[in-house]
């Protein structure tokens, strides 16, 4: 039978959109719903759903992020959940989920148009089976079409990034800068040197670095590409990065190997 999950932080939501999706298809299953993505994420992780319903909005990580989080995540040879994003409505979202070719369902959650995702995700199991694909890489298409499709707050780029020791605050030019990682609340400021620790979400950061220089590479990693100085792929695909004067080794998500091709 087809197990489903939800993903959504108001119980009320929750329950209505379970309610409506079990007259919709009597045959669904119900894993216990989460409230937030991380809960999301380890939840799927464990129970492997056929379909996965994510709020965009939850607490700690989004839908989109929780979706990120599972793409990078997920076992080779495993079929991949099918995503629907649940969202207030937000034109350039609804844009976005369109050119992607995600489907989504709008708050508050209209019958008429759940009965269409239904019917959609019918029709994906149905060719799923036919086939024995397990479509994890048209998944990560469809994020990276989203992913790049999200609009960031405008910002001025860094020229150096203040961070915080003591009484002291170190300024440290975003040239000497060779990669960021995100660890708890706080984002990783790695230099040839050394490392700080600034208090900034790496999404806060993100639009302040020049795009054409910092690349990310998973969901919490991003590098000064000039700083990498070899990219090396696995029997499995997975690539990872060696740096220039420096011991530590990068790896890259599925989502981003594709910035890493021979000229």
């Amino acid at each position: 039978m087809t197990l489903a999950l939800i993903a959504e932080d108001e119980p009320l939501l929750a329950e209505n959109l379970r309610a409506e999706l079990s007259r919709l298809w009597p045959g669904l299953r119900f894993a216990e719903p989460v409230g937030d993505g991380a809960s999301a994420v380890r939840r799927a992780l464990a129970l492997r759903p056929d379909l996965l319903f994510l709020d965009i909005r939850m607490p700690g990580l989004s839908g989109l992020e929780a979706a990120q989080a599972l793409a990078e995540d997920w076992p080779a040879g495993v079929p991949f959940p099918l995503l629907v994003f649940v969202t207030a409505y937000d034109q350039y979202a609804l844009q976005a989920f369109e050119r992607a070719a995600v489907d989504y369902v709008l708050k508050p959650v209209q019958p008429e148009r759940l009965a269409q995702t239904c019917v959609r995700l019918q029709a994906a199991l149905g060719r799923r089976e036919g086939t024995g694909e397990a479509p994890l890489q048209a998944a990560v298409e469809q994020l990276r079409g989203l992913l790049g499709a999200a609009p960031g707050p405008a910002a001025a780029p860094l020229h150096v990034i203040q961070a915080g020791v003591g009484a002291a605050i170190h300024l440290v030019p975003i040239d000497e800068v060779l990669y960021f990682e995100a660890a708890d609340k706080y984002v990783r400021v790695v230099t040839r040197e050394r490392e700080h620790l600034i208090r900034l979400a790496l999404r806060e950061l993100l639009p302040q670095l020049d795009a054409s220089r910092f690349w990310q590479i998973h969901r919490g990693t991003v590098v000064r590409c000039d700083a990498i100085a070899t990219a090396t792929r696995d029997e499995s695909g997975r690539v990872t990065l060696s740096l220039r004067d420096h011991p530590d080794r990068l790896s890259v998500s599925r989502l981003y190997a594709h910035l890493f091709k021979a000229m």
